[in-house]
């Protein structure tokens, strides 16, 4: 569910979102509820609720129907394989040439 979309209390400073939780009476100080109240009413206490992403199942629900194109897959792979390779070459090269740099020449 999106932060936006959220229904519920909002924290004013961070905007993170709240749980409202019910207070047992026995946690309930006896002068918390003013004279004259009608009847006792339970306390509500805001608790900050902690964020967490969505399950695995919901976020892979949108690939599962989907068809696997093996062609496609099959270029993209020998792309990928071809781009490895390359940095691979470009790395040795690198690492020969700083090599060549740090040796010293030696004298006749």
């Amino acid at each position: 569910m999106s932060r936006d979309t959220h229904p519920g209390v909002q924290c004013p400073h961070c905007q993170s979102h709240l749980a409202l939780v019910p207070v047992p009476p026995s946690a309930v100080p006896a002068n918390a509820a003013p004279a004259g109240a009608p009847g006792p009413t339970p306390p509500v206490v805001l608790l900050k609720e902690e964020w967490s992403p969505p399950p695995v199942a919901e976020v892979l629900a949108v690939y599962a129907g989907r068809v696997k194109d093996t062609a496609t897959a099959m270029r993209g792979a020998a792309r990928v394989r071809e781009s490895l390779n390359r940095a691979k070459s470009a790395a040795a090269q690198r690492k020969a040439a700083q090599k060549a740099a740090r040796q010293t020449p030696k004298s006749a």
